[in-house]
């Protein structure tokens, strides 16, 4: 791990520019590396992976850098459950995760791949650990859900700590059983990207209408 942690500090970060232009939008990713693949972004942080440790995952902070201790802390409370990733190691800015593999139920609308019943239920069960333990799952949302073989995980849980109740995933599974099972499943067309996006960005706008 510590020849990882040499090649996270002087071969990724180096290399990585991360710009911030917009609180609500992904950040924006420049990587001039050629051995660490970018592999997602969020809009806190960029997450790559090295070739020689493909089943690990570095995800490196853009902004709030306060909230990486809160994430840390919420790895350490989540310890080890398979709808999860786990914390290996962390430095100043980044986090050492083990990498989930898959594709975001974003991803598989757009590419026509069919969700199971199966991924809605891992979630629903790992939301239902994170809540038994006295976390408060938030924001959790069809691009921060992952799936592979029938299996559903979340990748993403920095806001684990917050307050309130986010509707996000509640929201989403309705859509999954009121318009998606019976409209999609069967015959899943892929869907055009600007159709998905523009359905998740008229989501964003009507949830902050309703709080006004």
């Amino acid at each position: 791990m510590d020849h990882y942690l040499r090649l996270v500090e002087t071969d990724l970060l180096p290399k990585i520019q991360l710009i911030t232009d917009s609180p609500v939008d992904p950040i924006i990713i420049k990587n001039r590396s050629n051995t660490w693949e970018t592999i997602g972004r969020g809009n806190y942080a960029g997450v790559f992976t090295h070739k020689a440790n493909p089943d690990l995952a570095v995800k490196v902070y853009g902004r709030n850098p306060e909230d990486q201790k809160k994430e840390i802390e919420v790895y350490k409370q989540l310890g080890d459950h398979p709808a999860y990733s786990s914390l290996i190691a962390y430095g100043e800015n980044y986090l050492v995760l083990k990498k989930l593999e898959g594709i975001t139920l974003f991803e598989a609308l757009v590419k026509g791949v069919q969700i199971s019943d199966s991924v809605i239920k891992d979630v629903d069960e790992g939301l239902a650990y994170a809540r038994k333990i006295g976390l408060n799952p938030y924001d959790v949302h069809g691009k921060n859900v992952v799936m592979s073989e029938g299996r559903g995980y979340i990748v993403d849980v920095s806001d684990f700590y917050k307050q309130g109740h986010c509707r996000k995933w509640d929201d989403l599974k309705k859509a999954y059983y009121t318009i998606y099972k019976p409209l999609l499943y069967k015959n899943h067309p892929p869907i055009p990207f600007f159709i998905v996006d523009g359905i998740r960005k008229g989501y964003r706008f009507y949830r902050r209408w309703k709080k006004h």
